[in-house]
This record gives structure tokens, sequence and C-alpha cells, in this order.
């Protein structure tokens, strides 16, 4: 690397997603992998599909070795420039109205102490009608 180097906006990275110039963003560096392509162990594609974007987390993510990593210095042409790049949001849950188990708990048992006592009454009134039917 030399001790000048050059920066790039993202604007300016994108264009280069192509098999024949294919530029890609890792760690807020610029790596023309172009020459790259033929060579790469998961096949272009894989390149490809980091092109246009901070690759950083699709080269974390597949554990790429030292010597991998040292490879990078031979591709390097440049820096991005951070303030071009969009900032990733963070999520946010909507709003959603708090679960109170107490509140649920309370309904449950007001459910029971009208249901129980009805079904009581069902059995007994229908117990009573089918002994009447039985004598007749």
């Amino acid at each position: 690397m030399g001790s000048e180097s050059k920066v790039y906006t993202l604007a300016e990275v994108v264009p280069h997603n192509n098999v024949k110039d294919c530029w890609l963003l890792i760690n807020g560096k610029v790596y023309d992998v172009t020459k790259f392509m033929d060579d790469h162990p998961g096949g272009d594609e894989v390149l490809l599909a980091a092109t246009g974007k901070d690759a950083t987390d699709d080269f974390e993510d597949v554990g790429h070795s030292s010597s991998a990593r040292a490879m990078l210095d031979e591709y390097y042409i440049g820096d991005i420039d951070s303030a071009s790049i969009p900032t990733k949001m963070k999520y946010t849950p909507p709003n959603q109205p708090h679960y109170n188990q107490d509140k649920t708990s309370e309904f449950v048992i007001k459910l029971l102490q009208f249901l129980v006592p009805l079904m009581i009454l069902g059995i007994a009134v229908g117990i009573r009608f089918y002994s009447k039917q039985q004598s007749a």
C-alpha cells in the first residue's frame, strides 16, 4: 500500500459489479478483485453478490484464513468515504400493548366462576329430566 491512497465514494464503487470489473468494499477499504474472480474458491457468484454494498459482514461470516486476508493487500486500491455509506438502521419493534399476566389470570378466573356453576346447574337439570323420563 502506498502512503497516498485514493478515497472513493460508494457511488464510485457501485458500478464495478460484473465479472470484467469487480470492486469490493471490506472494512472501509476498496479492493479491485477482478483478477481474482476465476481463482476465488467460492466462485465468482459469491464475489458478485457482495458488490455494491459494504461486504464486510459477508467477508467475516465466511471465516477467511489469515492467508486470504493477506491476499487483500494485493487487490487494495483505496479507502471508502464513510460519509457516502448509508448507516444501518436499528430495528425498532412495533409498539404493542404490554401483556399483563395478572389480568389474563383474573379474566380466566372470572370466566370459570361463571361457567362452572352454570355447568353444574345444567347437569343437575339434565339428570332430573333424565330420571323423570326413566320413571315414566
